[in-house]
Parts: C-alpha cells; sequence; structure tokens
C-alpha cells in the first residue's frame, strides 16, 4: 500500500500505454482498499437502484437518468454513515462499465448522491450478459462466483452484512455468501421491500432510511458485548400509568 500510495477507501488509479504511432493511451479505474473488519452491503443495479432490469439497462444510454426508485440515495448514504461499506454487483457486461459508472455517480435525488463503492460486472459480453440476465434468468451463476472470491478475501467467516436485489436469483447468491436471510431484503415492481423470511411484512427505501439504525446499527456502537458497555450506570425509567 505504501509502494502504490493506496489510502484506506477510495483510490483513483491510471494506467497508460505510450506508443510511436498512437500515442499515449490511458485507462483509469478506482481501488478500494477496506479493512478486514469491514461489514459489506451488496446491492444489485437493474431493478433494485432502478425500477426495472431492461428499462434500466436501456434508457440510462439514451439519456434518461431518473427512472431510479425513490430514496434509494437517502438509504444508502444513511447506511454508509452508520459505518458500512457498499458493493454494487450487477450482471451487466463489462463492456458497459463506463455507463454504469456514471449512472451510479450521476444519480441525485434532491441533495444526495449514490454513495462510492467498487462495481462488479460480468466478463461476458453484452449480448452474453443481456441473454443470461434476462432471457435465461440465470445471473446467480456470475454473482455467486463473484461474491465467492472476494469472500475469500477476508479473513472472517464472511464480510456481507446484507443484501438488496429484485429477484430470487439475488437471495440464492446472496445467501451463497453467508448473508441471513433476514437481512436479504428483495424490492418488487411496486417499489416495496421485504425481506425473504417474512415477505408479508413490506417497507420501502423510505421506510428504511427513517429506522435505519434498526436495520444497520452503527458499527462502532457500544453494544452489551462490550465489557465497557455495562460499567455506566443504568438510566432510571420513568413510572409507567399502570391504567393505560
Amino acid at each position: 500500500m505504501q509502494q502504490f500510495n493506496l489510502h484506506e477507501g477510495l483510490n483513483e488509479a491510471a494506467f497508460s500505454v505510450t506508443t510511436q504511432f498512437q500515442g499515449t493511451t490511458r485507462c483509469c479505474c478506482s481501488i478500494y482498499v477496506w479493512d478486514q473488519t469491514a461489514k459489506v452491503i451488496i446491492s444489485d443495479i437493474d431493478g433494485t437502484i432502478t425500477k426495472s432490469d431492461v428499462r434500466g439497462m436501456i434508457l440510462p444510454l439514451i439519456g434518461v437518468h431518473d427512472w431510479a426508485q425513490e430514496e434509494v440515495t437517502q438509504l444508502y448514504s444513511k447506511i454508509c454513515d452508520n459505518g458500512y461499506k457498499i458493493l454494487y454487483l450487477s450482471a451487466r457486461s463489462i463492456g458497459q462499465a463506463g455507463a454504469t459508472r456514471e449512472y451510479l455517480r450521476g444519480l441525485q435525488q434532491g441533495s444526495l448522491k449514490l454513495p462510492h463503492g467498487p462495481l462488479f460486472l460480468n466478463p461476458e459480453s453484452v449480448f452474453k450478459a443481456f441473454k443470461k440476465e434476462v432471457i435465461d434468468k440465470k445471473p446467480e451463476e456470475f454473482k455467486k462466483s463473484c461474491l465467492e472470491k472476494l469472500q475469500n478475501l477476508f479473513h472472517c467467516e464472511t464480510p456481507f452484512f446484507a443484501g438488496y436485489g429484485n429477484r430470487p436469483n439475488d437471495v440464492v447468491a446472496y445467501e451463497h455468501v453467508g448473508i441471513p436471510k433476514s437481512r436479504i431484503f428483495i424490492i418488487n415492481k411496486s417499489g416495496e421491500l421485504q425481506r425473504t423470511i417474512n415477505q408479508t411484512r413490506k417497507t420501502s427505501f423510505k421506510d428504511q432510511s427513517c429506522i435505519v439504525d434498526l436495520f444497520f446499527p452503527p458499527v462502532n456502537q457500544n453494544s452489551g458485548t462490550d465489557p465497557n458497555y455495562w460499567r455506566f450506570p443504568i438510566e432510571e425509567l420513568e413510572s409507567i400509568p399502570m391504567d393505560l
């Protein structure tokens, strides 16, 4: 890290090749450095951040940028403010990397934008990736493989704390890397979120952003497992009327 001057969080890098006849060609990228104790939130893109799979892939390419779920930037920003890291995962082709990165960075709702996070895409061609995502409906094959490789970079059982998606395939991929069903949220076509463990109770990005600490407690907050937690006196509760 010191040799490459990397610091924790987002690092911008560029690779360049210079030839006599073609001049200099540059390829820019982002390098993220996270601690081994990081708690990571996985987010699908199409149908999760955008309002549908197909239109979410096509509309941004023709200049339509408001095809996003309401309050998604607010919820994701609050989650990251609580100390979590976010990872964007999509079955889109790596050939769409530039457009996808620009869409994520350019999406703005009010004064909020999506928090920065690494983006992982399918290394196959656009046609093969589109066929696997929309026609074959088997995007979990790539997602499982990608998440498993990322999981092996960490020394803990799993760094993944929760996941957002819009299909049963996402549930399969998230469970594969150890995310419990209680922290897997699936969004339907009406913009409603439901946990796979309790599909009858529905919320939304807006609802969760109002009570984000309940779903995503601050990672550096003291808890009952911290021995110092019990050194502080317990505050007295006011008497509760018995006639309630």
